[in-house]
């Protein structure tokens, strides 16, 4: 069986994880495993582009480098990336069936979907100098947490996944930071985070770094530019400051010149002169946008999980929201219209079902991954460069 049919067959989520099942598989078979130096990252925001920042330079600088992400937009391959590309199928299909052949049809079995992937990303990167491993949606109890790391890397903690995670910043912040093992570099952070870090310190001896202690105000400045020769929105300097104090850790000397011509997919990313997809989905992102767009209005283009946090979203960008248009996505995941169509009404915002693009109207394309792919997927066409 290839691996897109053995995918298959696994739900992508679950109401319920058992939490001792992957520690105890990778136990069984870490045998089989090479590791090299695993760099954790965990947070709730800006995990994605923070680790691509990060295994981009060590890329750059000469180091053979993987960055483990999830989930993906359009294709599977997007979750496994190797020196500078997505990897192609013939290297998935190849540690697909070296997984095939070492596990036992019973754990292959109980694996879940993110387990699966996370044991076939370890064994693509066996060769590699760095492993930047992106968590999920946890920490302590993330799959990606069993293997034994050089430093963890901690992006801002907000609220989000609350059913795994807790209904607290002090609980979601509580539950990642036990991941790290050794050392932790902390973004920027709510001060609960910093008290909650420091108690962590003293009581297990792990040391927390804040990002800006790495840098100049001379090195924050170039990397501002740095960001805005990129055409990125201003809160990723926070972002790459935080990866390159990563790079700083290691030993590396920071040249920017690495950075020209970086993309990011599908994070404030401007596909047409009216349009922007962002794979956003928790009331941090919303706020992130709603900077990004203040003094315009949008159209946003949006659905979102039953688990999701969406009337505090929307709440936070009705002042840009010119209306709502709703993008049917299909997912047991996705909320009852009706309950999201009143939750929109109850915020007195205009909204309609989305048909198709307005060359004289401005798009925000938000909600979820599951949004962004569903778009890109069926209504990119309509967009004009």
């Amino acid at each position: 069986m290839n691996l897109s049919a053995y995918l298959a067959d696994k739900p992508l989520f679950y109401d319920e994880i058992d939490l001792k099942r992957f520690p105890s598989i990778w136990e069984k078979y870490k045998k089989y495993f090479s590791l090299s130096k695993i760099i954790h990252v965990i947070g709730t925001n800006g995990k994605g582009s923070t680790g691509r920042f990060l295994a981009h330079y060590l890329y750059k600088r000469g180091e053979n480098t993987g960055h483990y992400t999830s989930p993906h937009i359009l294709s599977f391959n997007e979750r496994i990336w190797l020196n500078g590309h997505n990897v192609d199928d013939a290297l998935l299909e190849e540690h697909h069936a070296k997984l095939q052949n070492i596990i036992n049809a019973q754990d292959l079995e109980a694996m879940s979907y993110f387990e699966y992937t996370t044991l076939l990303a370890i064994s693509i990167y066996e060769k590699c100098d760095y492993i930047v491993l992106e968590a999920g949606l946890g920490g302590e109890f993330d799959a990606t947490a069993v293997f034994p790391n050089d430093l963890t890397i901690v992006t801002p903690i907000g609220i989000d996944h609350e059913s795994f995670l807790g209904d607290s910043i002090e609980k979601i912040a509580s539950t990642k930071l036990r991941a790290v093992r050794k050392f932790a570099i902390l973004g920027k952070q709510d001060n609960r985070v910093y008290k909650l870090a420091k108690e962590f310190s003293r009581k297990k001896g792990i040391e927390f770094f804040r990002y800006g202690y790495f840098f100049t105000k001379d090195e924050i400045a170039k990397v501002r530019r740095t960001i805005r020769t990129l055409r990125l929105p201003n809160f990723f300097t926070d972002n790459l400051l935080l990866a390159l104090a990563a790079v700083k850790f290691f030993g590396f000397e920071i040249k920017l010149k690495e950075f020209e011509g970086f993309k990011l997919f599908g994070r404030v990313q401007k596909i047409a002169s009216n349009v922007t997809i962002d794979v956003g989905h928790n009331p941090m992102a919303a706020q992130m946008l709603l900077n990004v767009f203040k003094d315009r209005r949008i159209v946003l283009i949006y659905n979102s999980y039953s688990d999701k946090d969406y009337h505090s979203i929307l709440s936070i960008l009705s002042p840009i929201i010119k209306r709502v248009e709703i993008l049917p996505i299909y997912s047991q995941r996705v909320e009852n219209q009706k309950i999201l169509q009143e939750c929109i009404v109850s915020l007195n915002i205009p909204f309609d079902i989305f048909e198709s693009i307005h060359s004289d109207e401005e798009y925000l394309v938000f909600g979820s991954f599951a949004v962004v792919e569903e778009f890109l997927k069926h209504h990119a066409k309509e967009v004009k460069p």
